[in-house]
């Protein structure tokens, strides 16, 4: 069994005296392990860190098996990310959320979303936004996507301004309001691609989709938010 693919480079962890097993993200074969022969060598250290991109062929005897990987470097990004928090703690917590998806099951969605966010890091707000439309779709791909066409209450798809926390469904200003200190904000971009976050739009948008990360992902699988995401939060304010 052999294959040839670009990847993006999660994280990576010994194996043997000289050796790693790298956790790469393709487009095709989704979040992929395979041994690195050398990986620990001062040739590749540089190139397995996280962020990077890398040419990667991967062969087994079969594919059940975990297999090893020859890289190359595309595109070497692991040094400038590391100049900011911002960059640092979303590489950290985009790895995260792709771990809680089955290893080799292609989510090409969410691979052009990592792709497109490791060219923003160096714009806190736009890091703020694209994470959170990532996390939204990563919803979606786990099979709880949120409802934020038209209010749950009257069909309506003007001002919509909630989302319903028990419906995952967007909720108008009017029929909300009586209900508002139960409902969950909704800022406009999480629903209009062609909006963007104004004001406290970024704290709202991290509150509604950790809410729904939490009820459907982390609660049940009995494993806590990633640490890396109230870093991100604190860094992104930090920026901004």
């Amino acid at each position: 069994m052999e294959w040839r693919e670009s990847a993006i480079v999660l994280g990576l962890r010994r194996y043997g005296e000289t050796s790693v097993i790298a956790e790469l993200m393709t487009r095709e074969r989704g979040r992929h392990l395979g041994i690195v022969r050398g990986g620990r060598s001062r040739r590749l250290q540089p190139v397995l860190q996280p962020g990077n991109e890398v040419d990667a062929v991967w062969r087994a005897r079969i594919d059940e098996q975990l297999g090893t990987y020859v890289v190359e470097p595309l595109e070497l990004r692991a040094a400038r990310l590391m100049e900011s928090a911002v960059a640092l703690h979303g590489i950290q917590l985009l790895a995260a959320h792709l771990r809680l998806l089955p290893e080799r099951d292609p989510h090409k969605r969410l691979y052009d979303g990592v792709k497109l966010i490791l060219d923003h890091f160096d714009d806190a707000r736009k890091t703020g936004e694209l994470i959170l439309r990532f996390e939204a779709a990563l919803l979606e791909e786990l099979g709880f996507g949120l409802d934020l066409t038209s209010c749950a209450a009257t069909g309506e798809t003007d001002d919509l301004i909630y989302v319903s926390p028990k419906s995952g469904r967007a909720v108008g200003r009017e029929p909300g309001e009586p209900w508002r200190d139960r409902l969950l904000p909704l800022p406009a971009f999480l629903r209009d691609a062609g909006t963007r976050p104004e004001g406290d739009d970024i704290a709202d948008g991290f509150r509604t989709i950790g809410y729904f990360l939490s009820r459907h992902v982390w609660s049940p699988r009995a494993i806590a938010e990633p640490p890396s995401r109230a870093a991100l939060i604190a860094a992104i304010a930090t920026a901004t």
